[in-house]
């Protein structure tokens, strides 16, 4: 076999020596553009998992790498002038010149032939010349671009701009400092690799950095300006930046990694951001499982098929998180009023790799230090403190999320209702949501839809309600009062979701007349008579749900139903005073809630669900969720209840866990209003971590409340805790210790030989 591969950094000078290793029949030719000692950056962070594959793959690599490894366990996060250390982390970093040496070296003994300062032949000719071609040429991938068409990459450029520096002293932990200037926030991301260096990156949004007049300052004097802007970190010494200049992280994604017998691998595939110090570590990484697929798999397209198939899923997880990172860090101004060691926490897990449970185990000190400060009593864990909206406290800051069950008869809770809503009231968690309820026949989903528009109706959910409150002490419930617009009409989930009925439909309305769905049915546009008839039937709605004996009432104006369809431009194309710009489109939603309002008891919450994002090009930005979040509150909104999408059929969501938490993070940290956090949180370790962060004040779970309606009572069993912040039902104590289960683990060898 014959081998060229792109790129001489860690990726593809790795994957040379194992693809060597493995067949010292191989010819493997690495190209490289620039010099051997040329590079980017200084140090290199690896973690333990990666070097535990170099170990077994190839134990000269991982000894050598051993002997020049500089360890330590601590960050120290540097807020306000307050430092606050946290230990228990583990990282291993070396000088990344020494590294690319050590990779030189092993690969000139296995008989590697390294081009330096040569440019690689285009991929045509290398593909045409030999059995395997590696793409590992970096993040401005030529291989990449040059085939752009077949690898179908998406760049993202993001906020802000950084800078790799060094300094010529070796921190004693992983360094985090954030400095506020006259221009904006500045942070410092430092670490040492050497006995004697450290790498220090300078980071802020570009606004920042155009405002503080980096981008006109000649190189060394923006090296010199970084050094006085963190002196105290420095300890008064100087930086260096080598060949380093300011830049905008990319993120790269590609459709596709591989085309006919060329294959990309590292930063050409896929980028992450530095702040989880993951570049090195998925190259080396690639280079492993590329290495195992063509020893495993009988030829080069099923092993690149399978170096495919196993990457793509770790890489996804790991830019998902390295996102939630980068992220973090370009909104870092929010979470600056926070105290100190909340602001620690926050930091530490803001990537949620690291979780609250995670970091208990690494740093319990720590941890109690912040659940302390945040108000937990002992033993109490964050989740089980109480919350309090308006006239209503909530034991604990678990939510039953609304989730439709098309099980109504004319609208009519019937006893599928009072079963599912009361074993969920009995499972534990503070506050139990119906599914929408709908405001009027017309405002239906499907036929199966429950409502509040008769007095049958109304005496039912009372039902429901009596039976929480007395046989569920201690939880609340709530009821979501919505009406479906456009997507109304529809079949039972399970018969085809969002599909219309074969028959029996009746006309939608909606803020515009545009289908949801390409061949749907289309709805009227509603008139001003019609806006005023719905307002009114909400305002019924309300005052049925207060004498139905409901805690709390949420307004649905979310999810593309009739209220979240005059929120979103892509949705309202009104050319009256409903329509245009934000302020109109938010009269009409503005205006049902103050009739809700009005008759809903005044001592009782009320909370709106919106979509903060359309997950569509042209649809609700950011800056429009805050401003409607911020109008809601200002009417009297006791909370906002923070979902994304299903606004127009075309949407492309970022799926993720807790993938819709950063939008509630941050309607909380600007609009300074309580939230209720939802999405894919499926974990106690995760409505701790969210809580105690400061990213939400409710986690509201829903799949998981169906695969166990005990989820809240089992998350307090799971945790120890026994505390008022859940009560177990008098009937079902006895269950509230973990069964015992069957034998799982095998009697130990006898006797173990070495090999």
């Amino acid at each position: 076999m014959r081998v060229a591969i792109i790129g001489g950094g860690p990726g593809g000078l790795y994957a040379a020596a194992l693809l060597k290793r493995l067949d010292p029949a191989r010819e493997i030719t690495v190209w490289e553009r620039n010099a051997p000692d040329e590079t980017f950056g200084f140090g290199v962070v690896l973690s333990d998992e990666t070097l535990g594959g170099i170990e077994h793959a190839d134990p000269m690599v991982y000894e050598a790498l051993q002997r020049d490894f500089v360890r330590w366990d601590d960050i120290d996060i540097v807020h306000r002038g307050v430092r606050h250390r946290s230990g228990g982390h583990g990282f291993a970093a070396l000088g990344r010149h020494r590294l690319l040496a050590i990779l030189q070296e092993r690969c000139r003994s296995l008989g590697v032939e390294l081009r330096f300062s040569t440019e690689a032949p285009d991929l045509g000719r290398l593909a045409a010349d030999h059995d395997l071609v590696v793409a590992a040429d970096g993040v401005h991938s030529t291989t990449r671009e040059s085939h752009a068409d077949v690898f179908r990459p998406h760049v993202t450029t993001h906020h802000c701009r950084y800078i790799w520096l060094a300094a010529d002293f070796a921190f004693d932990a992983f360094r985090f400092e954030i400095a506020e200037t006259e221009h904006g926030v500045m942070q410092l991301h430092g670490y040492p690799y050497a006995a004697d260096a450290s790498t220090v990156i300078v980071e802020m949004r570009e606004e920042v950095w155009r405002a503080a007049g980096y981008d006109e300052l000649p190189p060394q004097e923006s090296v010199e300006r970084c050094a006085k802007v963190f002196a105290e970190a420095l300890r008064g010494r100087p930086l260096r930046s080598g060949n380093s200049v300011w830049t905008t992280f990319r993120t790269v994604v590609n459709d596709r990694w591989s085309h006919g017998n060329a294959v990309l691998l590292g930063d050409a595939a896929h980028t992450a951001h530095f702040s989880i110090g993951s570049g090195t570590k998925l190259a080396v990484e690639d280079a492993l499982a590329l290495a195992a697929c063509l020893r495993e798999q009988p030829d080069v397209p099923g092993a690149l098929a399978a170096y495919e198939e196993e990457r793509k899923p770790v890489v996804a997880s790991t830019q998902r998180a390295a996102r939630a990172s980068l992220e973090w860090f370009e909104n870092l101004r929010l979470y600056l009023r926070q105290p100190p060691r909340q602001f620690a926490f926050n930091l530490l897990t803001r990537s949620r790799r690291v979780t609250h449970d995670n970091l208990r185990l690494r740093d319990a000190r720590f941890t109690e230090a912040v659940e302390r400060e945040f108000g937990c009593p002992p033993g109490t864990p964050p989740m089980f403190t109480p919350f309090r909206l308006r006239g209503l406290t909530l034991r604990n800051r678990v939510v039953v999320s609304p989730m439709d069950m098309y099980s109504a008869t004319d609208g009519v809770p019937g006893d599928f209702h009072l079963v599912h809503l009361g074993a969920r009231a009995l499972g534990g968690a503070g506050l139990v949501m119906t599914e929408m309820v709908c405001v009027s026949e017309q405002g239906r989903i499907t036929p199966g839809c429950a409502g509040l528009y008769t007095g049958r109706q109304a005496e039912a959910w009372r039902r429901v309600t009596d039976f929480v409150h007395r046989r569920a002490p201690g939880t609340a419930i709530g009821v979501q009062l919505g009406h479906s617009g456009r997507k109304g009409s529809t079949r039972l989930m399970w018969e085809g979701m969002d599909e219309p009925l074969p028959s029996g439909n009746w006309p939608l309305v909606a803020a515009s007349a545009l289908p949801y769905r390409p061949g749907g049915q289309i709805p009227r546009e509603l008139t001003r008579a019609q806006l005023t008839d719905i307002r009114e039937q909400f305002a019924a709605a309300a005052w049925r749900a207060a004498r139905a004996g409901f805690d709390l009432l949420e307004l649905h104006c979310a999810h593309g139903y009739l209220l979240s369809g005059f929120l979103s431009p892509l949705t309202n194309r009104r050319t009256d005073a409903y329509g245009g710009s934000l302020e109109r489109r938010l009269r009409f939603p503005l205006e049902v809630f103050d009739a809700v309002r009005a008759v809903w008891p005044a001592e009782r919450p009320m909370t709106v669900r919106i979509s903060a994002t359309d997950w569509a090009e042209g649809g609700t930005s950011t800056e429009d969720t805050v401003e409607i979040a911020r109008a809601f509150a200002a009417h009297g909104a006791d909370a906002i209840d923070v979902s994304t999408g299903q606004v127009v059929a075309e949407e492309r969501p970022e799926f993720g866990r807790s993938y819709q938490t950063p939008f509630a993070d941050r309607i909380r940290h600007e609009v300074r209003a309580p939230v209720i956090a939802v999405g894919a949180i499926s974990s106690w370790d995760d409505v701790n971590s969210l809580i105690l962060a400061g990213r939400t004040d409710l986690c509201a779970l829903a799949r998981p409340h169906l695969y166990d309606p005990h989820w809240t009572l089992h998350a307090a069993a799971e945790q120890g805790y026994e505390g008022p912040g859940v009560t177990w039902p008098a009937p079902y104590r006895a269950g509230s210790r973990p069964p015992r289960t069957g034998r799982t683990d095998a009697p130990r060898p006898r006797l173990t030989l070495g090999g």
